[in-house]
């Protein structure tokens, strides 16, 4: 499981240490696909944050993409939008993995980030964008617990 929000640095090299317990989910094999020695990464440009995950997360994209009937255009817009952005990121042997420069740019990763636990996938966020997101998180939340009645 990713748990917990854990506020990282990004080296000059773009290189993130991820934490222990979070590379140790990434390695669970899901559904037939065994884990590799790194994490899927997904520009989530909905919320301005990179989305990642292992096979499970892997396999939930590849599921919302399978459902449609192959060569039709959402299948096709799905696959560009998930797998054309998604990458594929090694650790190398101190536990660290390079984020591309353009997930960097996008969402203006640079120096401190926070990497925020969401069970089956964490995200990766600039520190304001992400006092941003609970700011708007936290004026919906009365509403969501009204609504579930709780």
């Amino acid at each position: 499981m990713f748990l917990s929000t854990h506020e990282k640095q990004l080296d000059a090299k773009r290189r993130l240490l991820v934490p222990q317990d979070f590379r140790a989910a990434a390695m669970v094999p899901f559904d037939g696909m065994d884990g590799f020695d790194g994490l899927y990464a997904f520009a989530l440009r909905s919320l301005g944050c990179v989305e990642c995950g292992g096979p499970q997360f892997f396999s939930h994209y590849k599921k919302i993409v399978d459902a449609q009937p192959f060569g039709s255009a959402p299948r096709r817009i799905l696959e560009a939008r998930i797998f054309g952005d998604m990458a594929k990121l090694n650790f190398d042997s101190a536990g660290r993995m390079t984020l591309p420069d353009a997930l960097c740019e996008q969402f203006g990763l640079k120096d401190a980030v926070l990497l925020v636990g969401l069970y089956d996938r964490f995200q990766i966020w600039s520190p304001e964008a992400y006092a941003a997101h609970l700011a708007t998180q936290e004026a919906e939340l009365s509403g969501v617990l009204t609504e579930l009645g709780l």
